[in-house]
């Protein structure tokens, strides 16, 4: 449903009943008039019955305001029905993104999209629709009765018409261009704020409040501005058609107070006729703010269905297969990020084969590739087809989800959401019991520490785990994995913000863990990875050396190198202890 038509379709019946209420609150209104004018005649030729006219227009009252509850309830309810069902099926969507998207998207223009596009289509599909049924009832019905009770008065009266139609169309087009310009400034002046509130420490760590507030200034100011330009628009637009009205309403008053004082119409026919020229003013400015709703609504929902149509890079196979067995096999493995030089991939001719159950260490320098290798096994990146393979089958045609759900995976920087620190490790299995989340802490080296917290394990740990330390966020997501109890463990240097000591806790613990899985060890620290079944060592994008802790010290490569540094940084640490 790329068109506001097509969303209100799907709520027809409510936007129809919300429709004949509507008409039954304008059909009320329009009859209020009439019984005005027979009783202002009545009364000039002495005639009672006044109180009976009273009692009508109380009547008529009572049915305009059942009846507008009732147009309200089921239009702007189905407005919101809609927003509600535009907002799921944009959530849904991005969830159904690769990664790569988000590398393009920035998270302040999602964030606009999900709130001040949806609102402006929630509006133009509620308010919008009753901007345009309202006038388009009322006035033809209202000009057939003038016309019954002045023809040539009606002439005068509905003069302006053809000018609002033209006006409407050349304000609406510049309209639209320009509230589709005040969205983009609005996605990046809530980018703006989103980086800005996220990396507060970083700014004031810097001393750069000012410098920030001075750039936030200038964004802000370009917004307004640019809000300015559509408001100068619909500024003029809306004071023209009061103008138009004004108008209308003088030479109604002069020709037609010619026409009463002739006798050609009753006192009563004129004021009725003033009253329908006054409830004609509504439709005409409603008919200004449709073109205004419609139109920004149009261009948030254009906005909207530009996300909607991205399609995920990486999805489930038409035809899926299954797994046997946890058995990893990389296979002449070539990669490039979309966004970098093919002539320079990541990972060049890997191959490799992890046997089931057993533990591979990955280490190498910054940057040779490790976080992208073990990140094709669950297609976080989508590795050629044919290279890698898990239990006998292409990772490409193994179902997404099944696939993921064998994976216990830890990466660098892990991320943890604005909950508590039980919620955050059974974030994978929600129904594990709190024995079982303990457990998971116990093994990650975490839980003597949450349980000296004041709240233990209901502690909050606030906006991505800002109020827990880089290692206990780090244990936290290996203990969030461990819950799991998958097949497969790829952790991704998850000890890097953990001492030595506890470092050496943990790692005895996820030793007897990793026995009888398959597991992937990433780490800076060669401690860490010295006793795993094997060991291999990435040197740009390229395996350069492969075998256990004592053969790779014997070759005297990269690995052993390392060691010897990372060993000659210990001994000078304990001298200076």
């Amino acid at each position: 449903m790329d068109r506001l038509t097509g969303w209100l379709w799907q709520y027809r019946k409510r936007v129809l009943f919300g429709f004949l209420s509507l008409l039954v609150v304008d059909g009320a209104g329009l009859l209020v008039p009439l019984v005005i004018r027979g009783a202002i005649d009545r009364l000039a030729s002495g005639e009672g019955g006044v109180l009976r006219s009273g009692l009508y227009i109380v009547g008529l009252a009572t049915i305009v305001m059942l009846f507008r509850f009732l147009w309200r309830y089921f239009l702007i309810g189905s407005a919101r029905q809609i927003e509600r069902d535009l907002r799921s099926k944009l959530y849904q969507h991005l969830l159904s993104l690769s990664a790569s998207f988000y590398n393009e998207h920035k998270t302040g223009d999602l964030m606009a999209h999900a709130t001040n596009d949806i609102d402006a289509v929630s509006r133009a599909c509620g308010f919008g629709v009753l901007t345009i049924a309202d006038p388009i009832f009322m006035i033809p019905v209202a000009v057939g009765i003038m016309l019954s009770i002045d023809p040539r008065l009606t002439l005068y009266a509905i003069i302006p018409l053809p000018i609002l139609t033209v006006f409407m169309l050349g304000f609406g087009k510049v309209i639209h261009q320009r509230f589709e310009v005040v969205q983009a400034a609005f996605s990046g002046l809530m980018e703006k704020v989103r980086e800005n509130v996220a990396g507060i420490r970083v700014v004031k760590s810097f001393v750069q409040e000012e410098g920030t507030e001075r750039d936030f200034a200038a964004t802000n100011s370009a917004f307004i501005d640019k809000n300015m330009a559509l408001v100068r628009v619909w500024g003029v637009f809306e004071p023209l058609i009061e103008l138009l009205g004004g108008a209308t309403m003088a030479i109604v008053l002069w020709v037609g107070g010619i026409s009463v004082i002739s006798g050609s119409i009753s006192l009563g026919d004129f004021v009725a006729f003033s009253q329908y020229l006054m409830m004609l003013t509504w439709p005409m400015i409603s008919l200004g703010w449709a073109v205004n709703i419609i139109q920004r609504g149009r261009a948030s929902l254009g906005r909207i269905n530009r996300l909607l149509v991205a399609t995920p890079e990486i999805v489930d196979p038409p035809h899926t297969r299954t797994a046997h067995g946890s058995k990893i096999e990389i296979k002449n493995l070539t990669f490039s990020y979309p966004s970098r030089d093919v002539n320079a991939p990541a990972l060049s001719n890997v191959d490799l084969k992890i046997e089931e159950g057993t533990t591979l260490g990955l280490v190498g320098l910054t940057g040779a590739g490790k976080s992208t290798l073990v990140r094709t096994i669950p297609r976080i990146f989508d590795p050629p087809p044919g290279c890698v393979h898990l239990g006998g089958e292409d990772v490409r045609d193994l179902s997404l989800a099944k696939l993921r759900e064998m994976i216990g995976f830890v990466p660098q920087d892990p991320f943890l959401f604005s909950a508590s620190i039980a919620e955050n490790i059974a974030f994978g299995n929600p129904e594990a019991s709190t024995e079982q989340v303990e457990q998971a802490a116990r093994l990650a080296g975490i839980h003597d520490e949450i349980v000296a917290f004041p709240k233990g394990y209901e502690t909050r740990v606030g906006e991505r785990g800002i109020a827990l330390s880089g290692g206990q966020k780090q244990r936290v997501a290996i203990a969030r994995a461990l819950l799991l109890v998958p097949q497969i463990l790829i952790f991704d240097d998850p000890l890097s913000a953990v001492d030595a000591e506890r470092e050496a806790f943990i790692l005895r613990n996820l030793r007897e863990f990793f026995r009888g899985r398959t597991a992937i060890l990433i780490a800076h620290r060669l401690s860490a990875v010295m006793h795993a079944d094997r060991i291999v060592v990435l040197d740009k994008g390229q395996i350069v050396e492969r075998g256990t802790h004592a053969e790779l010290l014997t070759q005297g490569g990269i690995y052993r190198r390392i060691w010897d540094l990372q060993q000659a940084e210990k001994e000078v640490n304990g001298e200076s202890a």
